[in-house]
């Protein structure tokens, strides 16, 4: 990670001009920089995903990413989308495996499924990026690849992400990076835990099952060191709970019944019949 940031400054932000005729997006004031409806948001020539856990691995990540500060529908996750950062070049793009911006809405201008993030026009940076290796994206994932003049940079660390995570999920090896003075500085991650203190939530690596795969997982976890449910298992810790509930209601009231016989036959042998009033 030790490819050095381009020299690049955020530009001003721009005066709001007359409406373009660049899409749906008629519901407030239109900008001079390009949306998302005008960049690209996928290209059919490139290979598709690697394997079946670059779909489920995002999808962990986002059922269990709970902000404690941050409303739920003020939090955006993206897979394999395509994320602009430079207005200047507004055709270059990094399409993390997953990543998450906080602050921002869950839907573009709250009205629509984003087709990309383009930070110039959402003013908020991802706050976290994930990269899930593989053998064709290992070493630009790494950032140890070079690029062409005038092509889309390799390495993460132009979009400037405060954390950066990779994972292997063949070794296991989780490997967190954090940006310092404009450079990534890897963690030390020996414990396979990793805190976000400015987020109030951790990333580590899990193992258990997953829509049916026993696997290595990255999964958030809270303050208190415990892995974030996912909704279907928050649902199914609530069903066992009401069921423990009843459970013991049943073995109260049977209890109760059984103490209540017992008396009744100690009356009948001292000669009371506890059925009369």
């Amino acid at each position: 990670m030790t490819t050095a940031r381009p020299s690049y400054e955020q530009p001003p932000t721009l005066a709001v001009t007359s409406p373009q005729n660049t899409g749906p997006r008629n519901n407030g004031p239109q900008k001079e920089w390009p949306t998302m409806y005008d960049l690209p948001s996928e290209y059919p020539e490139e290979d598709g995903l690697p394997d079946k856990f670059h779909n489920l691995q995002p999808e962990l990540l986002s059922d269990t990413l709970r902000l404690p500060t941050v409303a739920e529908d003020q939090i955006f996750t993206g897979s394999d989308l395509n994320v602009y950062y430079d207005r200047s070049h507004p055709n270059w793009h990094k399409r993390p495996d997953w990543f998450a911006v906080a602050g921002v809405p869950r839907l573009y201008d709250g009205t629509d499924l984003r087709l990309s993030y383009v930070v110039w026009d959402e003013q908020v940076v991802p706050f976290i990026a994930v990269e899930l290796l593989s053998p064709k994206t290992a070493k630009s994932d790494l950032g140890e690849t070079e690029r062409e003049p005038d092509e889309t940079p390799t390495n993460e660390q132009i979009l400037q992400v405060p954390t950066y995570v990779i994972f292997n999920r063949i070794d296991h090896r989780f490997r967190v990076f954090t940006l310092v003075n404009g450079s990534y500085q890897e963690q030390d991650v020996s414990s396979g835990r990793f805190w976000l203190d400015d987020m109030g939530i951790g990333l580590g690596v899990w193992q258990g099952e997953f829509k049916g795969y026993p696997l290595h997982w990255l999964r958030w976890y809270d303050v208190n060191g415990e892995w974030i449910p996912t909704e279907a298992e928050a649902e199914r810790q609530q069903r066992q709970v009401a069921e423990q509930i009843a459970e013991q209601e049943r073995s109260r009231a049977e209890q109760e019944r059984s103490r209540a016989e017992r008396l009744a036959e100690k009356l009948r042998v001292l000669g009371i019949n506890p059925d009369e009033e």
